[in-house]
């Protein structure tokens, strides 16, 4: 999908009608079981493919969407958990949407200056690469976004589990920039209690080194972190990093 870059400034993204309830359990990846504060328990897609860590503790507050949709198989939807430290987005869907539209908008300075946004760009590589800004038909930005959830002591990491499909990006990126395109690994931080961001080497070295290898070879690296209340979600601000 191509669109024309609008001059409306992004307030962030609106939540849906939130649900609270306190989570029972996650269990094989995309479910989790949830009590609702009328002591009904539920069960909610979770929308994340990683491990996690950090952000799926029992017995933690979360909250839920509604989706009265006939094909789905579960009617709720699992959007937040609130940890010690900071409400925690867990829904992967959130980032690509949040970054397409603060580009947009005008929010990421290093990002500005493009007349055109495409979402979910097939590449010669037969893969898709999430955002692809361009002005005219030579012009042109990729831009691969990724959510990152585990924090530890105030350090953002990914992956939190061995990402083969993010690996790939990776390479893609790196095989773009080396035929004359300008590439951006972004990372979006959905949470607000991180202070810089590093490869999380011990989960997935592999990754680590391949995202050395990108920068080195000229891949652009931004980390941004999110403010997140009950209502919206908005991109936040620029992180420091260390490879």
């Amino acid at each position: 999908m191509t669109i024309a870059k609008s001059s409306t400034q992004s307030k962030g993204l609106a939540w849906p009608e939130l649900i609270p309830g306190t989570l029972v359990k996650r269990y094989q990846r995309f479910l989790a079981d949830v009590k609702l504060t009328d002591g009904q328990v539920v069960t909610a897609h979770c929308p994340n493919s990683g491990s996690m860590q950090a952000c799926c503790e029992p017995g933690r507050p979360v909250y839920l969407s509604f989706h009265d949709n006939p094909k789905r198989k579960t009617k709720y939807t699992w959007e937040l958990i609130e940890m010690p430290t900071s409400l925690v987005g867990i829904n992967t869907l959130v980032p690509n949407r949040l970054v397409a539209e603060s580009i947009d908008a005008g929010m990421v300075a290093d990002l500005n200056g493009y007349d055109h946004i495409a979402r979910e760009v097939k590449t010669a590589y037969n893969s898709r690469i999430d955002i692809l800004l361009s002005n005219g038909d030579t012009d042109r930005c990729f831009v691969e976004i990724k959510n990152c959830t585990l924090v530890k002591d105030g350090i953002a990491f990914f992956p939190d589990a061995v990402t083969a499909r993010g690996l790939k990006h990776l390479v893609e990126l790196r095989t773009l920039v080396s035929e004359g395109f300008r590439c951006v690994m972004f990372y979006v931080v959905q949470r607000m209690d991180a202070k810089t961001f590093r490869p999380a080497d011990l989960i997935d070295p592999a990754y680590g080194r391949e995202l050395r290898q990108a920068v080195e070879h000229g891949v652009e690296m931004m980390v941004y972190d999110t403010r997140i209340d009950l209502e919206t979600i908005t991109l936040n601000r620029k992180i420091p990093y260390r490879l």
